[in-house]
């Protein structure tokens, strides 16, 4: 049972929802009959919440959990969805900014939190209408609000004043509102009734609460969801909208920056001249000179960007035209988990394929990427890099797929003994977003080194370089410089330096232009000075480092 909130907390909570919303997304599409019969709340939902997990799982597992939090929202807002997912954005964003300079968050700041969001959340809608997804948080944060008065059971007098009712009641008493005005949603909104069915972002919200009482407790949230029944036919779900304004056929999305308050202000309205559903919200940087998410329905697509030009540098944009939504067919994909790993090197490839990664070679392009990411036919898919470099690539990579209907994330790794850390947990049996967190924590906890031959004339950390030089590294930095007459000295005092701050296992990818007897003289070496500590050497075959070590 947990009494605050970390970054630790906020991770196994973000993949849960991404877990929960993958079980349950068929079933919140079908029932998305408001404000357009599209099929796809539950698919924007899970979307954007795996791009706010994907920024969260970049986040130093020991942050406090205001820098967390800021992640997961400006994640959220970078990948929203449809209108669901904007919301669902600022949702989190309330979270962060009520988490703000906190090292963990008490059931207070979570008080705050739901507060927040509510405020954020209707303020991110235009016309803002009953029994949407917007109720039912309004209704949670009404709920959560008055638990502040309810002392914690068994605390003793004075104790704990700013934590009164406890974490556990607070998420709990959220999700059972959420469960309960859910159920009035079809009461309070017309389209739902016609369809026989509960809002259907109010549902996602259940779930992602659900998933937060699993968290905080440990035990599976035992709030009564209510049930729904499946739309009677495609013409009732066609409802008109609560407005009256026209129907319109396409929906617009685009990230924009390079603006302000007052100029998104100006977007917003104009906005609302082309067409409805119309938000315009920030990732809540001071003065809104950061990243906004702009989002509306409208039959006027090229007037709905050029307004926002006249805003600011709008990017990533996306047009969807309602009547060319399509469910993926079932047999599209072949299998249900894949890990697509880059390696640059024949030994570490080998390597790679024996774990059963699907490995490109070399140093891919976003084209390449996504052609082993689509190729591999599976429904969730994890990248992992293996450079710092080529993390941006895979992120697009991973970006389109995501858009043509596949799960994909992207584990950052910089070094191949990184990846190798991450495939060792990989479980194909285990839930997908736990199966993420654990091998992006693996990767992280192994700390990496390399030698490398200087091409160049350089200034380093530890004085100037000459081309040929051998470069002892240690994350990413230049911890000593060698005479390239002595490799074999080079990887001993590489190693001493990586365990000076302990270990217990080193992997050793040897490269193609490592000296004969380098494997060897390295585990003699551990031996006599380190016989505590396991080595594992594999023919890693790269030619851009002598030696690349990882130590766990």
């Amino acid at each position: 049972m947990l009494r605050v909130l970390d970054a630790a907390a906020l991770r196994r909570w973000a993949a849960a929802c991404v877990e929960a919303l993958d079980a349950d997304r068929e079933d919140i599409d079908r029932i998305n009959v408001y404000p357009v019969a599209d099929g796809d709340t539950g698919t924007n939902l899970l979307h954007t919440l795996r791009a706010a997990l994907d920024a969260l799982l970049r986040v130093e597992s020991g942050a406090e959990v205001g820098v967390a939090a800021a992640a997961l929202a400006r994640g959220a807002l970078a990948g929203a969805r449809g209108n669901s997912g904007v919301i669902l954005s600022q949702v989190l964003r309330g979270f962060a900014e009520a988490f703000r300079d906190r090292p963990t968050a008490d059931a207070a700041a979570l008080r705050s939190a739901f507060a927040r969001a509510a405020d954020l959340a209707h303020a991110a809608v235009a016309d803002p209408a009953p029994g949407t997804v917007l109720s039912v948080l309004r209704s949670v944060a009404e709920a959560v609000a008055e638990t502040d008065a309810v002392p914690e059971s068994g605390a003793a007098p004075g104790a704990g004043a700013e934590d009164a009712a406890g974490l556990a009641e607070v998420v709990v008493t959220a999700a059972r509102t959420a469960a309960h005005a859910l159920a009035e949603t079809p009461r309070q909104l017309a389209a739902l009734a016609r369809a026989g069915v509960v809002d259907a972002g109010g549902r996602g919200l259940v779930v992602i609460l659900d998933a937060l009482v699993a968290t905080v407790t440990g035990q599976a949230a035992r709030a009564d969801v209510p049930q729904h029944r499946v739309p009677r036919s495609a013409a009732v779900l066609h409802a008109e909208r609560e407005s009256g304004s026209t129907e319109f056929g396409y929906e617009v999305m685009y990230l924009l920056d390079r603006t302000d308050d007052a100029r998104a202000a100006c977007l917003r309205a104009e906005l609302a001249e082309l067409g409805d559903c119309v938000s315009v919200v920030s990732d809540g940087t001071p003065g809104g000179l950061g990243l906004w998410t702009v989002h509306v329905h409208t039959n006027d697509v090229g007037a709905a960007v050029e307004v926002g030009i006249e805003a600011g540098r709008p990017h990533r944009i996306t047009v969807v035209r309602f009547a060319d939504q399509v469910a993926a067919e079932p047999s599209r994909f072949a299998r249900d988990r894949a890990v697509v790993v880059v390696a640059d090197g024949a030994g570490a490839a080998e390597l790679f394929r024996g774990e059963g990664a699907v490995v490109v070679v070399g140093r891919p392009g976003v084209a390449e990427l996504l052609a082993a990411i689509t190729g591999s036919r599976a429904r969730h898919v994890v990248v992992v890099p293996n450079a710092d470099e080529l993390t941006p690539v895979a992120e697009q990579a991973a970006d389109q797929a995501v858009r043509s209907g596949q799960d994909v994330i992207v584990v950052p790794t910089a070094s191949p003994v990184q990846g190798l850390a991450a495939l060792a947990v990989h479980d194909a049996t285990r839930r997908p977003g736990d199966d993420v967190v654990a091998m992006a924590e693996a990767a992280a906890a192994t700390r990496r080194g390399e030698l490398v031959v200087a091409q160049r004339e350089a200034l380093t950390w530890v004085g100037r370089c000459q081309p040929g030089d051998v470069l002892g590294m240690a994350e990413g930095e230049v911890v000593f410089i060698a005479e390239p007459a002595d490799l074999v000295g080079a990887a001993c005092r590489l190693v001493d330096l990586m365990l000076s701050v302990g270990g217990e296992l080193v992997t050793a990818l040897v490269g193609a232009e490592a000296p004969g007897g380098l494997a060897a003289e390295l585990e003699e070496h551990l031996r006599r000075t380190h016989p505590e500590v396991e080595l594992t050497v594999y023919p890693g075959g790269q030619t851009e480092a002598i030696l690349r070590l990882g130590v766990e």
